[in-house]
């Protein structure tokens, strides 16, 4: 067996370059989560940036209301960019591949990260504004690539484990952004175009890094049929010469995606057998952004659906804690501490469930053949959902007050009893496992759900009869 892998009791290990492959990509989901976080810290300077900018075009200081309106829209149309590029990812994941797709999308990058870092040089509010347009559309397609990706190149053992690794990754990158943010390092009014345009240095290097990279054995196996180059992907991956095994699983899915025409988006929400994919995909999705906001190994210990249970249900008590808080903060001063360990029982129990797990949930609910257009599907709902929460929070906040936080907690009730009744346990299955659980009788799966239907799955083929 080569050096660098270990099989001990069935349980596969990472490999020196699994484990680059899944670094490099999450660079990706690292400028994803920095571009995030760094327009918030230097908000007035830019902001006295465009006023500067306006008074040297026109002779007058920019109107309050007008200055707003350009803050807003430098936030917003970040997620304006991801939300259309999300809609992309099918078509250029399955056209260049999903390791060249990345690498092509870094162009996305340096374009965003230059025009944000020549804005105040070249005196235009306007390159910073298309610079986050571009550098959004950069992460919208990130955010659909990178799980895809790591999803397809990772053992079955090891998916939700290095799954989670993608919204780590995010977290950091929202943490990088708020400390490079600080005046005393990239804040301040001389250096924040550095502050935004610094996004270009992952970008170099995940450029440098992919091309050592294996590209995903099953899009080189199933959409390109290169059996040969499959293998040899594998056999990188894995560390193992005999891949028989992984072999065979992608030809029985291989086999079965020929029998099926190709699926567009469209035909996601009319044909009966990918419906109920893509609304938990889609309800997961917004479960994560509407929750009003890592597990690593706990996902493969726990289960997907038991951790993105117990991280809706925390935060969820969360919320209610958090509007007792800030409803009886004038009258009770001490509540201010209350308030701050609910906040970081929040954030805590989001990192636990509704972060994590839904990016990769998408990727093993389905096949080879729907999974890019439902990657498309999910990733736009979730992009969607952000633009209408960062627009439309300040808004709701000044109307209900400190009673904003039981709209999220009512909406977690709700994401909590879907994922209940409605979505299965993926953990430690098959693609063609997992497929099987929605060919099954609906209170079949329910039984699954709950842990007793997956004995059954051993005895029954893709069609739900016996083998």
């Amino acid at each position: 067996m080569p050096a660098g892998f270990q099989q001990l009791g069935g349980e596969q290990r990472i490999t020196g370059t699994l484990a680059l492959s899944v670094f490099t990509a999450v660079l990706g989901s690292l400028q994803f989560g920095y571009n995030i976080g760094v327009i918030n810290a230097p908000q007035k300077i830019i902001e006295q940036h465009i006023n500067s900018t306006w008074m040297e075009r026109y002779a007058e200081p920019i109107p309050l209301q007008t200055l707003t309106s350009l803050w807003s829209l430098s936030v917003a149309i970040f997620s304006i960019g991801g939300m259309l590029s999300s809609f992309s990812v099918g078509i250029l994941s399955e056209f260049f591949g999903r390791r060249k797709a990345m690498l092509i999308n870094n162009i996305l990058a340096f374009i965003g990260g230059g025009l944000m870092g020549m804005s105040k040089i070249s005196k235009s509010f306007e390159m910073m504004i298309l610079g986050r347009f571009t550098i959004g559309a950069y992460c919208g397609l990130a955010s659909g690539l990178v799980p895809m990706y790591v999803g397809e190149i990772a053992p079955t053992t090891l998916r939700g484990a290095l799954g989670t690794l993608h919204q780590l990754a995010i977290v950091t990158g929202i943490l990088m952004a708020q400390v490079l943010g600080l005046e005393s390092l990239l804040g301040s009014e001389q250096l924040w175009p550095v502050l935004l345009g610094v996004t270009v240095l992952p970008t170099v290097l995940q450029m440098t890094l992919l091309p050592f990279c294996p590209e995903s054995p099953r899009f080189l196996y199933i959409v390109r049929c290169q059996e040969h180059h499959a293998k040899s992907a594998l056999r990188r991956l894995t560390g193992c010469l005999d891949v028989s095994e992984d072999l065979a699983e992608m030809k029985e899915e291989k086999r079965k995606m020929d029998m099926e025409r190709k699926v567009s988006i469209a035909e996601l929400f009319r044909s009966p057998l990918y419906q109920q994919p893509i609304i938990i995909s889609i309800l997961l999705q917004l479960s994560q952004q509407l929750s009003g906001i890592n597990a690593l190994f706990l996902v493969e210990r726990m289960g997907r659906r038991t951790l993105h249970m117990l991280g809706l249900a925390g935060m969820c008590i969360c919320a209610i804690i958090m509007t007792i808080a800030l409803a009886l903060l004038e009258t009770v001063p001490s509540m201010s501490y209350l308030s701050m360990m609910a906040i970081f029982g929040f954030v805590a129990f989001f990192e636990v469930g509704p972060g994590p797990i839904p990016w990769f949930f998408v990727a093993e609910l389905f096949s080879q053949g729907p999974r890019p257009a439902a990657m498309a599907v999910a990733g736009c709902s979730n992009w969607t959902a952000n633009f209408l929460v960062g627009m439309g929070f300040q808004y709701v906040a000044n109307l209900c007050g400190p009673y904003v936080f039981l709209i999220f907690a009512f909406l977690l009730v709700f994401f909590l009893v879907f994922t209940f009744f409605r979505v299965p346990e993926t953990r430690g299955k098959t693609f063609d496992q997992i497929s099987a659980t929605f060919h099954s009788h609906p209170q079949n799966m329910m039984d699954m759900d709950q842990g007793k239907y997956s004995t059954e799955l051993d005895y029954l083929g893709s069609d739900g009869t016996e083998n």
